[in-house]
């Protein structure tokens, strides 16, 4: 988990920084896509907002929230980031061979 400092090109990117996480597959039955509703058409298919559609296919990952997990060990495994809530995520693996995503306590 490094910070990688960019070399300038233009002075828009002068002062850029990105930090590094771990690049890992995710899991298959923790993670589910969403239906990508592009080129902003109504239900008779015409444009009806221009210069909108396209993007990256984002997938959605399974976070627990309840973390009724009690009395069980986990470890952290990955922290991964999570474009749809513009967080970090780490996936815990638990004693008891269970899998799952938490929102990173940063």
């Amino acid at each position: 988990m490094a910070i990688h400092l960019d070399k300038t090109s233009t002075s828009s990117t002068r002062n850029g920084a990105v930090d590094n996480q771990v690049q890992s597959n995710p899991r298959n039955n923790l993670i589910y896509g969403r239906r990508h509703c592009g080129k902003s058409r109504n239900a008779r298919g015409i444009i009806t907002a221009r210069h909108i559609g396209g993007g990256y296919k984002r997938l959605y990952h399974k976070i627990d929230f309840q973390r009724n997990e009690k009395d069980i060990y986990g470890r952290i495994v990955t922290i991964e980031y999570d474009p749809n809530r513009n967080a970090y995520i780490c996936l815990i693996h638990y004693g008891d061979s269970e899998k799952r995503y938490i929102l990173h306590p940063r």
